[in-house]
């Protein structure tokens, strides 16, 4: 890489640790720390949803997608824009109007309110698991992009460089750096795809021509996709916009709910079709640059036995000249940072308030909880560093990582906003046994009828425990009972 690469990948990293530390000084309590004081305008708020969703995990795995069934990759973010209309509609004005009465910092806190202290508990580790797993897939694929531009930097160095940026920066900043910087990072991110790597790619591999002979015509057909692959992806994707925590963070952020909604129509149209079909294409250009022999250099004769997820990296180190080189991995690491600080800052919201804050018995100080936040934050972050070490794929510790939170969660909380017949014990169990459904049939590689995931199963158990448990009337104490 040239040195002019590394002078602009450098100061962009420079400048988003300015920026954590330009919001050190501005925090004053946890609410500026984890809900950005609750003055957040529909553009910031909406930029940084879309820039959390899609990140950069969602962009390598997108180009993996593109690079092994083309276009029709493309739907897998379809269903985040089903889920960010649905969630604008049905989920904002009911949550908004409760997090500004009781100044909600966090998502299990709105279990508390309609059931109990337990149920809480009890979410905020599952919420917390799943997105330590989360921040995982956005190092990891940040490792992967390092390592494939960088000739001599193996994956765990990479993984190590990763983890204290994005780590460094969200621990000192809180939600407002986040939000910021995810705004920037998501122009940059934008404005790279459309003029540099889309054009210079597909200039690269000597355009329509060259996709049209290398590749069968199913990798430019929106219907190269089977019936269960869509169906696994809406279960575990739609509902994620019920249950992320990052996402109610944003919704407590914003000034008030026109603003919610309107960041959430923004939100949606940018995953798609602007991100997806960008994501996919330049995954197929990837594994059209491989079958002609591009990679060669790099070990790649083919495309056969190459790492799907490596294919944009790799393109993107052999076709860009310098000083674009450093700007289009700039832009990369930005989608990359967008999402891993996001995740942080939920994992450390759901330990601190909902985990840790369950077991005080007096409430800290301001200035006190800060600071056990930005620790807790460090500590997270640490583990999440860890996890990756020991993962090999983005996109599947990403939907791992969904599924969990999902399998334990979206039924309890449409339980709690639509259906006044649900209760704390229907709730608690239905969270237990749908996410050790889904964690089961994961690791015991258990496969459901007609190739369905996992989750569609934890999330049928978790209702029907939820719907059963909360049918059954409470035990009335006997007339000896009373009696003592």
């Amino acid at each position: 890489m040239h040195i002019v690469d590394l002078i602009i990948f450098g100061a962009y990293f420079l400048a988003m640790l300015g920026v954590g530390f330009y919001f050190f000084k501005t925090n004053k309590d946890s609410d500026d720390y984890y809900v950005g004081g609750r003055s957040m305008g529909a553009w910031h708020i909406g930029l940084s949803v879309v820039a959390t969703d899609v990140g950069g995990g969602f962009s390598i795995g997108l180009g993996g997608l593109g690079f092994v069934m083309g276009i029709a990759g493309s739907w897998m973010l379809f269903t985040g824009l089903i889920g960010a209309w649905l969630a604008a509609v049905f989920l904002i004005p009911r949550v908004h109007q409760l997090s500004g009465k009781f100044s909600f910092l966090t998502f299990p806190q709105l279990f508390k309110h309609f059931y109990n202290k337990q149920v809480a508990l009890v979410a905020g580790i599952i919420s917390a698991i799943g997105y330590i797993g989360f921040t995982s897939s956005q190092l990891l694929a940040g490792a992967k992009l390092a390592s494939a531009t960088f000739l001599d930097l193996n994956l765990q160095t990479a993984l190590i460089i990763m983890g204290v940026i994005a780590v460094g920066y969200t621990v000192i900043g809180g939600l407002k750096a986040v939000i910021y910087t995810d705004t920037v990072q998501w122009i940059i991110l934008m404005g790279g795809l459309i003029f540099i790597g889309i054009p210079l790619s597909y200039y690269a591999i000597g355009g329509y021509d060259s996709i049209q002979s290398k590749l069968s015509s199913d990798f430019m057909s929106l219907t190269n996709i089977e019936a269960v692959t869509f169906i696994n992806w809406f279960v575990t994707i739609v509902p994620i916009w019920f249950v992320g925590m990052t996402l109610y963070q944003r919704i407590y952020a914003c000034r008030d709910e026109k603003t919610a909604k309107k960041a959430w129509y923004i939100a949606g149209l940018f995953e798609y079709p602007i991100m997806a079909f960008m994501g996919v294409l330049l995954g197929l250009f990837s594994r059209v640059a491989a079958e002609q022999g591009m990679f060669e250099y790099a070990g790649y004769a083919t495309a056969a036995g190459m790492d799907a997820e490596m294919g944009l990296p790799v393109l993107l180190r052999t076709i860009l000249p310098t000083g674009l080189m450093g700007l289009m991995l700039s832009a990369y690491f930005s989608a990359i940072m967008s999402t891993a600080d996001s995740c942080l800052m939920a994992a450390s919201g759901n330990v601190v308030t909902d985990v840790l804050g369950s077991f005080s018995k007096q409430p800290l100080g301001q200035k006190e909880e800060l600071r056990y936040s930005q620790i807790a934050t460090l500590i997270i972050g640490v583990l999440a560093l860890l996890l990756a070490t020991v993962m090999q794929n983005v996109l599947d510790l990403m939907l791992l990582s969904y599924a969990f939170m999902v399998s334990g969660l979206f039924v309890p909380v449409l339980g709690a906003l639509f259906w006044k017949r649900g209760t704390a014990n229907g709730a608690l169990w239905a969270m237990i046994l749908g996410g050790t459904t889904t964690t089961l049939l994961v690791l015991y590689n258990q496969k459901l009828p007609f190739g369905l995931d996992a989750n569609v199963g934890g999330i049928l158990v978790s209702a029907l425990a939820y719907i059963l448990i909360s049918s059954i009337p409470p035990l009335k104490p006997t007339g000896m009972i009373k009696a003592a």
